[in-house]
């Protein structure tokens, strides 16, 4: 299992060469999104103005990747992360810290193109 970040779904759907980077990484693995990834890709989209065709594409896209539910024990999770972040002089904005938790709670690595919006967060690792 990998946790995947917002911008590497993006790269993979809009087929953005960045998006080569990550492929080798994700191939043969189950791949888990937050909640809050799931959102933010709605956000773009409305922000953008995406119309209907362009938005299934996006929700067909998303149906590879598994969407982790919230529970009592990921609240948990995210509570550290950011607590960790904090700590380390490196606070975590709150979607970040979802993606992070969901990582930590699986104790699997998470996919991204900003490893700085993580660094603050102990024993998480990434790719």
């Amino acid at each position: 299992m990998l946790v995947v970040d917002t911008d590497v779904i993006s790269y993979l759907f809009k087929q953005d060469t960045r998006a080569d980077l990550y492929k080798p990484h994700l191939q043969g693995h189950l791949l888990l999104i937050s909640p809050m990834t799931r959102a933010e890709l709605e956000a773009w989209a409305l922000e953008h103005s995406w119309g209907q065709t362009r938005r299934e594409a996006m929700r067909v896209h998303l149906k590879q990747f598994m969407l982790v539910p919230f529970d009592e024990a990921l609240c948990v999770k995210w509570a550290e992360a950011t607590d960790s972040a904090r700590r380390h002089g490196r606070p975590i904005n709150s979607s970040d810290a979802w993606v992070a938790a969901i990582a930590l709670y699986y104790g699997v690595a998470l996919v991204t193109h900003n490893k700085s919006d993580y660094l603050g967060v102990a024993n998480l690792k990434l790719v």
